[in-house]
């Protein structure tokens, strides 16, 4: 869930959007991201969590193909692999990050377990005082099963880390706040009063607000044969966001 910190720190940031459209600006500008992607199982049996190199890759490239629109560029650094049951089985994972995570604050974790209640969940950006703790967590923690070709079913197409990684980016969930307030605080997401499920077409939870539910969106929770886009404002927004939150503070951790 975001902290009130960063809702606030959202609606900053969307004012000054905002003021750039009005002016005819955007804030798109290419960024690369290193990522370093780390395979954690229990044994050293497929069924287990242990993905292959194909496996890891293949999830990369859906990673790298869905955000080329968006000028966001992944670079793949790095596939480590680990055997240890307890993190595996999604136990004392703040012990598998520290020891495993590498990089600075703009290089992007993915820890793929076998064992995950959601399908997948990562840190929002943080600054300030909470960064020292935040960067040594930093990263999206991903069920193994979602990556292409995966046993998860209709979340196996690889787009739980394309999600994931919007919100390592910054961005909410479209749904976030149902039909009333403020939403994501993106004014191009359309406001919907829950998930949705499925790929439910014309779909409009809420039909005294403007447009139809952004089902086919990376942040809804669509299945994966439904996803598609990100908006031009998530755009804008993951630009500012990495460049409020990650690009400068990179430079204390080099």
């Amino acid at each position: 869930m975001p902290s009130e910190e960063f809702k606030e720190a959202s609606k900053s940031l969307a004012r000054e959007e905002a003021i750039a459209r009005m002016l005819g600006r955007r804030a798109v500008h290419e960024i690369q991201i290193d990522v370093y992607m780390h395979v954690v199982a229990m044994s050293e049996d497929p069924k287990e969590g242990n993905l292959s190199d194909q496996d890891v890759t293949n999830q990369f490239q859906v990673l790298k193909t869905d955000f080329e629109p968006t000028g966001i560029v992944f670079n793949l650094k790095s596939i480590d692999r680990t055997i240890n049951a307890t993190w595996a089985n999604n136990a004392d994972l703040k012990r598998m990050w520290y020891y495993l995570r590498n990089g600075s604050y703009h290089d992007l974790n993915l820890w793929f377990i076998p064992t995950l209640k959601e399908y997948g969940y990562c840190t929002i950006p943080a600054t300030g005082d909470s960064l020292p703790y935040a960067m040594q967590q930093d990263g999206c923690t991903i069920r193994s099963d979602t990556v292409p070709g995966g046993r998860a079913n209709k979340y196996n197409l690889g787009k739980t880390v394309t999600h994931e990684v919007g919100h390592w980016l910054g961005l909410l969930h479209t749904f976030q706040g149902g039909c009333k307030g403020p939403g994501d605080y993106i004014d191009d997401t359309p406001a919907q009063a829950s998930p949705s499920m499925g790929c439910p077409e014309g779909r409009d939870s809420c039909p005294k607000q403007p447009g139809l539910d952004p089902i086919h969106n990376y942040m809804d929770y669509s299945d994966d044969t439904c996803y598609r886009e990100f908006t031009p404002g998530q755009v804008d927004r993951m630009v500012k966001v990495w460049d409020v939150y990650r690009a400068w503070a990179a430079e204390l951790w080099k």
